[in-house]
């Protein structure tokens, strides 16, 4: 029987199996900043061990920055605590850092793929859960513990028990309007918020091919949001493409070799997952979230499902089973973190904001993943468009993804937010946040209420 390039890259990396037990494995790439890592690292220094390979690991700090006035000393004290308790910790153990300024700074699964770090047939954890995100370029990669964290950090290994395999097959070519945000929406409202719970997911088909890699990384990036472990996609010529020339990949000789063993990573034609299921992408729309979990989506032009009258989720939600939202009011527009803050993200909410202006209503913060997205949007000419418009490219960081910094949208306020979770306060205390696409962001932005992306197309 084949195998799944899951198992592939699993029993690759396997040290020891423990009979009826977990797997040791082997960790390549371990991702660090400042929230779930302080813990780990003053365990290390009670136990008076050291960080068995601080090569394998590269920090930044992303949750608790502010996106404005990054030169300036961080006002929080919280924040400003554990992002110079990274710092300590990094020099302490020769982690290498991204910290405020430095050109390689960024939301920490951002800047991954962008420096070349990720690569296919890896293993990959970080303390967040969206480490899936890196799972675009066919590697095992996964959020984990702070106690996982140390773990890691002290022997470079993790136990771990193999997870169910499920296969997401997309063929087809979607419609105007939709993008690698609205296809995710559109699965986790099918399959639900738990649907894939203890599965790890790969995504195929001729709609998933087609994606560019920050698409793909958009897709896998919230598989979580459905239960699942994590999502991987096959590596293919876009891949070997996307990371070639980029800072730590491979060079010379080095990088044919490199380009033959990810050519070979695939999945078997006869390998079987647990799960499998097919969609088609004629069948998909834009899409926007309702509730608080991000299965509670619809196509925006439809409406809330009536067998939600009774949900405690409509009521924190101000929604009523049976309404459309088309035509509300939304005075918050959040574009950014590490589902949709890369450069690609950012052009596509500028191309539609060129040439007209932000509605008065709307206040928006408009968020770079990384020092190297935001020096991009300048150098393409972005930041002089959303200016242009009324809006104000801000510096990197998670921002409003998690309010864990300045940056929160006030109690009961509505906000169109590009980001990955809906849960209730996620944007900040009695926030109400609507999950959607940066093109479905932008409508919004512009005529300051729900709109549907293919009327201004």
């Amino acid at each position: 029987m084949g195998k799944t390039l899951f198992d592939k890259i699993w029993d690759n990396h396997i040290v020891e199996s423990i009979p009826d037990g977990p797997d040791i494995l082997y960790i390549d790439k371990h991702f660090i900043h400042e929230v779930t890592s302080p813990q780990a690292f003053e365990s290390i220094d009670k136990r008076g061990i050291s960080v068995f390979r601080p090569g394998n690991s590269v920090a930044t700090t992303d949750h608790n920055v502010p996106t404005k006035d990054q030169h300036l000393p961080i006002k929080e004290e919280l924040s400003r605590i554990q992002v110079q308790k990274l710092s300590d910790n990094c020099k302490k153990y020769g982690i290498n850092f991204y910290g405020l300024n430095h050109p390689y700074q960024g939301i920490v699964h951002v800047i991954g793929p962008e420096l070349g770090m990720t690569k296919p047939g890896m293993t990959i954890v970080c303390g967040d859960s969206h480490t899936a995100t890196h799972g675009a370029f066919g590697t095992i990669a996964f959020g984990i513990g702070t106690s996982e964290v140390e773990m890691v950090l002290a022997s470079q290994c993790i136990l771990q028990s193999r997870p169910k395999k499920m296969r997401i097959i997309i063929d087809g070519v979607p419609g105007q309007g939709v993008t690698s945000k609205d296809i995710i929406l559109y699965i986790i409202s099918k399959l639900s918020a738990g649907g894939a719970t203890g599965y790890f997911i790969e995504y195929s088909g001729s709609a998933i091919s087609a994606l560019s890699m920050e698409a793909r990384m958009t897709i896998c990036n919230m598989s979580i949001e459905m239960g699942a472990r994590g999502g991987l996609i096959a590596p293919d010529e876009k891949t070997i493409e996307y990371i070639k020339g980029r800072e730590f990949a491979a060079k010379g000789s080095d990088w044919e070799k490199a380009c033959a063993f990810w050519r070979s990573l695939k999945t078997d034609s006869d390998a079987i997952f647990d799960q499998e299921y097919k969609y088609r992408a004629e069948d998909m729309a834009p899409m926007i979230t309702y509730g608080t979990n991000p299965g509670m989506g619809v196509k925006i032009n439809e409406q809330i499902p009536v067998k939600e009258m009774n949900s405690k989720a409509l009521q924190y939600m101000g929604f009523r089973a049976g309404e459309k939202l088309i035509g509300k009011q939304i005075n918050y527009v959040f574009v950014g973190s590490c589902t949709n803050g890369r450069i690609e993200d950012l052009r596509d909410f500028a191309k539609i904001v060129k040439g007209r202006r932000k509605a008065d209503n709307v206040r928006a913060l408009i968020v770079p993943g990384s020092k190297q997205v935001e020096q991009q949007a300048i150098k393409e000419g972005i930041k002089d468009i959303l200016e242009a418009a009324g809006f104000q490219l801000r510096q990197p960081g998670c921002s409003a993804c998690l309010a864990m910094n300045d940056d929160k949208v006030p109690k009961g306020e509505y906000c169109a937010s590009t980001s990955n979770r809906n849960f209730e306060g996620r944007q900040g205390p009695g926030s109400r946040t609507l999950l959607v696409s940066p093109l479905t962001a932008a409508a919004i932005a512009i005529t300051g209420k729900i709109t549907d992306i293919r009327d201004l197309l």
